[in-house]
């Protein structure tokens, strides 16, 4: 049933008593009510005979109300109001169908409309207006029309009657419901300066209502705190987006949409992964998950992506398709190629690695928030192969490495290998000259993880850097002697040299 259709109440009292008066009240209600709907009819055949009708409808209710010493205004001319906005909406002229808004809002003000049917009302045409903007309404291209400026014609005009001091018809719950939705609107339009100021009308409302962080005003705090962590997650304000996402994090009581909470989580997760906090990324990713199922919002799929992807950058040994909430997702065609990625990373098969990489390119590259980290997961698989390569040995060319590694550049595996070093996790020196690596032995003094993976302690890791770079400051000393001794001489012997 649409929001125009009306549904009857009968009175089951036995002792109602009719009279000539209410007799001659319902046959105006029943005229009122066939016009509307035969104005309804016309809509589909003569827009110009439809307007012209919804207008007798107001005009013919509007004389029933004055003679009753009534409200100026009914639910029929509520009703016919409506439909005229929406006839001039498809007509696509901006300016005429603002004047019939600006009239729908005097007669939301200065009627006897249900709040109900209000709120549906206007909740029905910002959707309109939003969805016009974003392209998934009518297409119109007239010169008259500018999507844009309509909606935000539109919303400003509803913010000012409803507001909650100053408006017309002051209702402060329909409008922070108004403000939030313009506020997204805003921020899909990129109109940050308006958007700041949403965002400070919202908060002031609020402060004045009390404690936001625990009852009824939990929930809307949640809805503010999304928006404004949309909002610096796109400035790239880190500090202000860490702050606002742990205090949306801490907000007890109330219920929030799940749909609110997973975008709260998703976009806390990034801040993470841009912050190299990979552990911290999975759990908070693995939770906007779970929020976006619930929600029962195709978004979920993504966030099992940012799982997926999360898991593999800390190099954790668990596979986020092994819980009970992501199983039955791992053979999704849209998360096949994510399932096959992350058997091979805990496999450490390089090869088959790169391949899905480069096979499934569409799938897993169009996103461009994992495509930024594509580089890391590389280094990430090929810093655990190359671990596992160089175990056995003592000592083992570079060359050998490289092509345990998919055939990388050896300088590439230099880079890798003085990672290692710089980092404390290994135990050696490489030869330049003679392309080799002289390994002395793996860390082991360390704690151990609940992964199996050998760990230092802080201090263990300083004191093996300043070493490491100790050795290489000796070396580059050693070379430039020689080089110098070269010269005095006269001759042109090639130079051997350690990188410690």
């Amino acid at each position: 049933m649409s929001d125009d259709e009306y549904s009857y109440e009968y009175d089951d009292d036995d002792n109602f008593e009719y009279t000539d008066e209410e007799e001659e009240q319902d046959d105006a209600e029943v005229a009122l009510e066939n016009a509307y709907y035969n104005s309804k009819g016309l809509r589909e055949t003569d827009l110009t005979e439809a307007a012209e009708a919804f207008e007798k409808v107001i005009t013919q209710e509007m004389e029933e109300q004055s003679s009753n010493g009534g409200k100026k205004y009914g639910q029929w001319s509520f009703k016919s109001m409506k439909q005229l906005v929406k006839l001039h909406l498809r007509t696509g002229n901006a300016d005429v169908m603002m004047r019939h808004y600006n009239r729908l809002l005097e007669c939301i003000a200065e009627g006897d409309v249900n709040p109900n049917a209000i709120e549906k009302g206007i909740n029905g045409m910002l959707e309109r207006v939003s969805s016009l903007y974003q392209g998934a309404g009518a297409r119109i291209t007239t010169e008259n029309m500018d999507p844009q400026r309509l909606a935000l014609a539109v919303y400003d005009a509803t913010l000012k009657v409803f507001h909650p001091t100053s408006g017309s018809c002051s209702n402060e719950r329909l409008w922070f419901k108004t403000n939030l939705k313009y506020g997204q609107l805003l921020y899909e339009m990129n109109e940050t300066v308006k958007l700041q100021k949403v965002l400070k009308d919202l908060k002031s409302v609020q402060q004045g209502s009390g404690d936001s962080s625990t009852g009824g005003s939990s929930t809307q705090s949640m809805e503010v705190y999304a928006l404004q962590i949309q909002l610096y997650s796109r400035q790239k304000d880190n500090k202000r987006l860490r702050d606002c996402f742990h205090r949306a994090m801490a907000v007890r009581g109330g219920i929030p949409h799940p749909r609110t909470l997973a975008l709260i989580q998703e976009l806390g997760g990034k801040m993470h992964m841009a912050a190299k906090e990979y552990e911290a990324a999975g759990k908070t990713f693995f939770q906007a998950f779970k929020s976006y199922d619930e929600a029962g919002d195709p978004s979920r799929l993504r966030c099992l992506k940012y799982l997926v992807l999360a898991s593999m950058l800390y190099a954790s040994s668990i596979n986020p398709f092994d819980s009970q909430e992501a199983r039955p997702y791992r053979d999704d065609p849209e998360i096949t190629a994510m399932t096959s990625l992350v058997q091979a990373f805990h496999n450490n098969e390089i090869h088959k690695f790169e391949r899905i990489l480069k096979q499934n390119k569409g799938r897993i590259m169009e996103d461009e928030f994992i495509r930024d980290y594509v580089e890391d997961l590389l280094r990430t698989i090929r810093t655990q192969v190359l671990r596992q390569v160089i175990r056995p040995y003592t000592r083992i060319s570079l060359l050998a490495i490289a092509q345990e590694l998919n055939n990388i550049p050896v300088d590439d595996v230099e880079m890798l290998l003085v990672s290692l070093i710089l980092d404390g996790t290994l135990d050696g020196q490489i030869d330049q000259v003679a392309g080799v690596l002289v390994k002395k032995a793996e860390r082991g003094n360390g704690k151990t993880s609940d992964q199996g993976r050998t760990t230092q302690t802080e201090e263990d890791v300083v004191k093996a850097k300043y070493m490491a770079m100790n050795q290489l400051a000796k070396a580059l000393e050693s070379i430039s002697g020689s080089v110098t001794s070269a010269r005095m001489k006269g001759e042109s012997t090639p130079m051997r040299g350690m990188v410690h």
